[in-house]
C-alpha cells in the first residue's frame, strides 16, 4: 500500500542520509588530513555555504573569494568547502547531525580560519561556535547588514557585510524604463525570503503612488512562470530570490531564473551581479569583485596574526550601474535613459567598430583610385585637346607643305592648262571662220565644238585637282579608291616628269582598292614622295631615269610602293629620315617626310624607307583596307 510522505519529512530524511553518507565516505577514504597539514606553513580554510555550493548568488561570491585567496595568499592553502543545506527548506530538520559531522571531521585539528558565505551560514557558525571552533577566527561575509547577529559577535569575528538598497534599485528601473506601470517581484516563501519580502514592502512605500507593485511570494513557481509569460505591456519583473516557493518546492537559483527568463515577455531586473549575465538587464548591483577583495584582504590579515576584532569594514553598497547591451536591444531601452556613470557590457560591435581598419583601408584605396582616375581623366582630356591642337597644327603645316609642292609643280600645272586653253582658242577661231562662210559646214562645226568641250573639261579637271590639293580642310575620313587617288596625284606631276625626261610608271592593283582616309592628305604624301624621287634622279648622272609607283593588296592592308633609280639614301640617314627638320636638300626645310609619316600614322598605317638592291630609294606605305573590303579579301 502506498503512503504519502510529507515534503518536510522527506527533506529531513535526505539531509540525515546525506550527512551519514558523507561521514562514512570521510572515514573510509584513506586520506591523512592531519598528516597533510602538519606543516605549520599550510593554512587550513573552512568555507561554509548557506544554500549549497552551486546556489547563486552566494556560489559566485564563494568561487571568487576562493580564487582570489589562492592567488594572493603568501602561504599554501587547504581550502575545504561545506554546505548548510537546511537553509533551503521551509521546515529544516535538526542541525545536530551536521554539527557532529564537522566535529568529527576537524577533531584535534581545527581550521585556521572559518569563512561563512551568507546569512544562514553566519548564524550557524555563531550559534555553534563553542561546540565547533571556539578559538578559530571567523569572517562572516556576503551577509546583509540587517541579518548580522551583532549580539553574539566576539573579538574573534570580522564582518564583511553588504547593504541592499532596494529603493535605489527600483528607482533605477523607473529611470531606465520610464513607461513602466507595474513591477512584479519574484521572491520565494522561505523564512529568509519572507523577511526580505517585508523589507521590500517597507522600503518601497515611497513608490506606491508612482508604480503598481505586485509580489509573487504566495504563488507556486509554476504559476509564476505562467503569469510571467502573459504580462501586460509596461510591466517589469524584479528577481529577488527563489529557494522555496509557496508550494514548498525547493529550487536552484540558477535553474529557476533561467526558466523564468525563457518564458517571460518582460525584462528582468535584479540587484545581484551573479544574475547579470545573461538573464537580467542590469542596474546598481553588489559587486562580487569588491566583496571578494574585502574578504580576502581580511582573511590574509587574520592568517598573518592580526586580531579579527580590529578589522572593521563598512557595509558594501551597490557598485556603479552596469547594463547588458543585448537585453537593452531586446527590450528597446534607450542608452540616454541610463544613469550617469553606467557601464554597458556585451555590446556587439557595429560594422564600423568591427571593421574600422579594413573600411579605412578600402576608403583610402577608393580615394587614391578616385584621385588617380581623376588625374587620368584630366590627363586624357589634356591629351585629347593636345591631339586636336596637334592635328590643327599638322593640317596647317600640311597645307603650307602642299603650297610648297604646288610651287614646285607650277610648270607642270601651267603646261597642263596651256594645252587645253590653246586648243580651245584655235578651235574657236576656226569655227568663227567657218561660220563667216556662205555655206558653213555644220558637221565640222559640231566636231570643233566637241573638241572645245573636251579641252574645257580637261582644263577644269586640272583646276579641280589643284584646288583639291590646295584647299584647307580638316581631316576627313571616308571610303576612297586608293588607285584613283594615286592616279590623280600622278596626273599633277606628269608634265614635270616629261619636261625633266623622267619616266613615270604606275602599276595599279587589279580591282578596286578601298581604304578609309582623306584623299587630299594621301595625295600630299604621294606628291611629296614623287617630287623627292624626281629631285634625287635630277641630281644623278644616270641616263635611265625612272620613278615607279605601284599599288597592291597585302592581306588586310593596301600597299603603295614608290621607287626611283637615283643614288639612294645614305645608310646612316635611313633611321632619321622621317625626323622633323632632317633634310639633304640645300633649300629644304626637312618637314616633308615628317608630315608624310604623321599623315600615314593618322590613317593607322605605317611608312618605311629603304635602298633597293639594284639602286635607288624605295618608300613603302601600308594602310588598312576598309572594313567591308577587308572582310571579303
Amino acid at each position: 500500500m502506498n503512503r504519502c510522505i510529507p515534503v518536510a519529512v522527506m527533506d529531513r530524511l535526505r539531509l540525515v542520509v546525506g550527512l551519514c553518507v558523507c561521514a562514512l565516505l570521510w572515514t573510509s577514504v584513506p586520506v591523512d588530513i592531519a598528516g597533510a597539514t602538519e606543516r605549520s606553513d599550510v593554512k587550513r580554510v573552512l568555507l561554509l555555504h548557506s544554500f549549497g555550493r552551486e546556489f547563486r548568488p552566494w556560489s559566485e561570491h564563494a568561487r571568487s573569494i576562493k580564487a582570489t585567496l589562492e592567488r594572493l595568499s603568501p602561504w599554501p592553502l587547504d581550502i575545504q568547502e561545506h554546505a548548510l543545506l537546511t537553509a533551503r527548506f521551509n521546515n529544516p530538520g535538526p542541525e545536530a547531525p551536521f554539527v557532529d559531522y564537522l566535529n568529527s571531521l576537524y577533531h584535534g585539528r581545527p581550521p585556521d580560519i572559518v569563512l561563512s558565505i551568507g546569512a544562514p551560514a553566519a548564524r550557524f557558525v555563531q550559534k555553534y561556535r563553542e561546540e565547533l571552533f571556539p578559538e578559530t577566527p571567523m569572517i562572516l561575509t556576503v551577509v546583509e547588514q540587517r541579518l548580522v547577529n551583532r549580539v553574539d559577535l566576539t573579538d574573534n569575528d570580522t564582518v564583511i557585510s553588504v547593504r541592499n538598497n532596494f529603493l535605489a534599485a527600483f528607482k533605477n528601473v523607473l529611470q531606465v524604463m520610464p513607461e513602466t506601470q507595474t513591477i512584479a517581484v519574484v521572491i520565494g516563501a522561505s523564512a529568509l525570503e519572507k523577511f526580505w519580502l517585508e523589507e521590500l514592502k517597507r522600503e518601497l512605500k515611497p513608490l506606491e503612488n508612482r508604480v503598481a507593485l505586485v509580489y509573487y511570494a504566495d504563488l507556486p513557481f509554476t504559476e509564476i512562470l505562467k503569469r510571467a509569460s502573459a504580462l501586460p505591456p509596461h510591466t517589469v519583473l524584479f528577481w529577488g530570490l527563489m529557494s522555496v516557493d509557496a508550494a514548498g518546492v525547493s529550487h536552484e537559483g540558477d535553474l529557476a531564473l533561467r526558466s523564468l527568463h525563457a518564458v517571460a515577455n518582460a525584462p528582468i531586473f535584479s540587484y545581484q551581479e551573479a544574475f547579470f549575465d545573461p538573464e537580467t538587464v542590469g542596474g546598481p548591483m553588489h559587486s562580487i569583485a569588491e566583496t571578494s577583495e574585502q574578504t580576502v584582504n581580511a582573511a590574509i590579515r587574520i592568517l598573518g596574526g592580526e586580531k579579527p576584532g580590529n578589522i572593521k569594514v563598512e557595509p558594501i553598497e551597490f557598485s556603479a550601474p552596469k547594463f547588458d547591451w543585448r537585453q537593452m536591444r531586446r527590450w528597446g531601452i534607450n542608452q540616454s535613459n541610463l544613469p550617469p556613470g553606467s557601464e554597458v557590457l556585451f555590446r556587439e560591435p557595429d560594422v564600423w567598430e568591427q571593421y574600422r581598419w579594413p573600411i579605412l583601408l578600402i576608403a583610402a584605396v577608393i580615394l587614391i583610385q578616385a584621385g588617380l582616375i581623376s588625374g587620368l581623366l584630366h590627363e586624357r582630356r589634356r591629351r585629347r585637346l593636345a591631339e586636336v591642337e596637334s592635328r590643327q597644327r599638322l593640317a596647317e603645316l600640311a597645307h603650307v607643305n602642299r603650297y610648297s609642292a604646288a610651287g614646285e609643280l607650277t610648270t607642270s600645272i601651267a603646261h597642263e592648262l596651256s594645252q587645253p586653253l590653246g586648243s580651245i582658242l584655235t578651235n574657236t577661231e576656226t569655227a568663227d571662220l567657218l561660220l563667216k562662210g556662205t555655206s558653213p559646214d555644220l558637221a565640222e562645226v559640231r566636231e570643233i565644238l566637241a573638241d572645245i568641250r573636251r579641252d574645257d573639261q580637261r582644263a577644269s579637271e586640272v583646276i579641280r585637282r589643284l584646288r583639291s590639293v590646295l584647299k584647307k580642310t580638316p581631316f576627313e575620313v571616308r571610303d576612297i579608291d586608293l588607285n584613283n587617288t594615286v592616279r590623280e596625284a600622278i596626273g599633277l606631276v606628269e608634265a614635270v616628269t616629261d619636261r625633266r625626261g623622267i619616266a613615270l610608271r604606275f602599276a595599279a592593283a587589279s580591282g578596286d582598292l578601298y581604304v578609309k582616309g582623306d584623299p587630299v592628305q594621301l595625295q600630299q604624301v604621294i606628291l611629296n614622295l614623287i617630287i623627292n624621287a624626281m629631285d634625287a634622279i635630277s641630281d644623278a648622272d644616270d641616263k635611265e631615269r625612272e620613278v615607279n609607283i605601284s599599288t597592291a593588296r597585302l592581306n588586310a592592308h593596301a600597299e603603295i610602293k614608290i621607287s626611283d633609280t637615283g643614288p639612294g639614301i645614305v645608310v646612316a640617314d635611313i633611321r632619321c629620315i622621317f625626323n622633323p627638320f632632317f633634310t639633304t636638300k640645300a633649300q629644304g626645310l626637312g618637314m616633308g617626310l615628317a608630315i608624310a609619316r604623321t599623315i600615314v600614322e593618322a590613317h593607322r598605317g605605317e611608312i618605311s624607307a629603304a635602298n633597293q638592291v639594284s639602286g635607288g630609294a624605295l618608300f613603302v606605305i601600308k594602310i588598312p583596307l576598309a572594313l567591308a573590303q577587308s572582310s571579303t579579301a
